[in-house]
């Protein structure tokens, strides 16, 4: 039902519940028009219309000068969509030899042609994967998504290894940055101590060299604890 739901959509509805998810997955700050306006690309009276379109239909929620969220049909679907961007982002690292800086895009295009029926014959070919290329979780053909217990490395103590769980996808240029450090999901690395009057902090890759991250940098990567 809930897959129907979200197939029926067109695909500017798709793209709004997907966004109010995502904006919300890693971040705790407020999905708003403005918000939603600037990465649609779109005009804020032209989002507010869709906002109210799909407020309608009871697939988002949003008082008048208030944030922006899914009601539970609206959160069935944007998994819906979420799961079929992840799996085609997979499929085209794994299988067709995309770097991971440039599957979104094609991603984005292919998620609202793609069949159910193919999003799970390409699950089932990967072996159903559990995390996307960049480390973010990919929701269950029921509709589960399971998020692990992760900071950002910024917030990283010195001498404390860690592992890099999550890439942030939003900057390509930066992921490019990211892959020539060899900085990639499964990665440990740990910070030196703080050093006065120098722009950045520096890490020790295991296995690998020294580098210099910028607070850019490390924002855009999420880490869990380092087990032996």
């Amino acid at each position: 039902m809930v897959k129907a739901a979200a197939s029926d959509l067109s695909v500017a509805a798709q793209d709004y519940l997907k966004l109010v998810y995502t904006a919300g997955e890693w971040s705790d700050a407020p999905v708003t028009i403005g918000m939603l306006a600037d990465r649609l690309g779109l005009s804020m009276s032209t989002v507010s219309e869709g906002v109210a379109k799909l407020v309608r239909q009871g697939l988002l929620s949003h008082a008048k000068y208030s944030n922006v969220s899914l009601t539970p049909t609206g959160r069935a679907c944007a998994l819906v969509m979420v799961r079929r961007h992840r799996i085609l982002e997979t499929f085209l690292v794994k299988t067709l030899g995309y770097a991971w800086d440039e599957v979104h895009d094609e991603a984005e295009s292919l998620e609202h042609a793609v069949s159910d029926e193919l999003i799970t014959r390409i699950d089932q070919v990967l072996g159903h994967p559990a995390v996307d290329p960049h480390g973010d979780p990919i929701p269950t053909a029921e509709g589960r998504i399971d998020y692990p217990a992760a900071d950002r490395l910024t917030a990283a103590g010195p001498g404390e290894p860690v592992m890099i769980l999550r890439v942030s996808d939003a900057d390509p240029e930066l992921l490019r940055y990211f892959t020539g450090l060899g900085l990639f999901p499964g990665t440990i690395l740990t910070a030196d101590q703080p050093k006065p009057f120098t722009a950045g902090l520096t890490f020790h890759v295991t296995g690998g060299k020294n580098i210099v991250l910028t607070t850019q940098a490390t924002d855009a990567l999420w880490v869990c604890p380092a087990t032996a």
